[in-house]
């Protein structure tokens, strides 16, 4: 019995800081499955389908929050998720047959790639309305931002890691406002979770951790909604940043684990 709290503690706990990162930067959902296959040893399908629960309802009330604040682009939104939506199904179709190994060296290399850019792109001024100015061209085109949220959905929902962790330092590169990016990401991350939820609970054992699913909503209500908050306080220059900065970290770290773990 006293595992069992033990382990609500930190499914809880654990929810509510990833939470609060979530809705400052829209990443860092990716830990979770880390959280529950590394330190908890649950299975990996009940870790994935989990995890996509607590993705769905973080991004729900994330969007909310930053289309509330008018920073949200529905528009690139839209178009991402018609990309994603196929792509999720994807994902999860294709999860046991090409290697894990594979999938995971592909993602976290090209999310150290996206952070370094972020972070070493010079701006002398940063203003919205300049940052505007310099966005990438092949955001006008509609089929190119669909083929984006395809790939970039059956990558998160292929390795668990989510979609703001991939979307958000890509919309950046190529010149989307950073709090802009921050809540299509969110929002995108609602369309990814769906199929990914239904695919991996039909392949998950979860009818002894009823507990652990609810103790994960409340942590990530909590944090979603703080960090939210938190997140209209701190300044742009700031916010693209710490984003870029916990980026880079989290993916070396992944990259050193996954090579020693290989």
């Amino acid at each position: 019995m006293f595992t069992y709290l033990y382990l609500i503690c930190i499914v809880f706990f654990s929810n509510l800081i990833i939470g609060v990162l979530l809705g400052m930067s829209g990443i860092s959902g990716f830990l979770l499955p880390l959280i529950y296959v590394g330190l908890l040893n649950m299975p990996v399908h009940d870790s994935l389908a989990l995890s996509f629960l607590s993705f769905a309802v973080s991004g729900i009330i994330g969007a909310y929050s930053y289309w509330k604040s008018k920073n949200m682009d529905l528009k690139l939104a839209t178009y991402l998720s018609i990309g994603s939506l196929p792509g999720a199904f994807l994902g999860v179709q294709i999860n046991v047959l090409i290697s894990d190994f594979l999938a995971k060296l592909l993602l976290y290399i090209f999310i150290l790639l996206a952070g370094l850019s972020i972070l070493l792109k010079k701006n002398s001024q940063s203003t919205d309305s300049l940052i505007e100015k310099k966005q990438s061209r092949l955001l006008d085109k509609s089929p190119i931002i669909i083929l984006l949220g395809f790939m970039t959905a059956a990558i998160c929902s292929l390795t668990g890691a989510g979609g703001p962790i991939l979307v958000v330092p890509l919309l950046a590169s190529l010149g989307v406002n950073i709090r802009t990016a921050v809540g299509v990401g969110l929002f995108n991350s609602i369309i990814i979770a769906i199929p990914s939820i239904f695919g991996y609970f039909a392949h998950a054992s979860m009818g002894s951790i009823k507990l652990l699913i609810i103790s994960s909503l409340l942590g990530t209500i909590a944090g979603i909604l703080t960090g939210t908050r938190l997140a209209n306080k701190v300044p742009i220059n700031y916010l693209k940043i710490f984003i870029a900065v916990i980026t880079i970290l989290s993916s070396v770290y992944m990259l050193v684990m996954l090579k020693a773990g290989a």
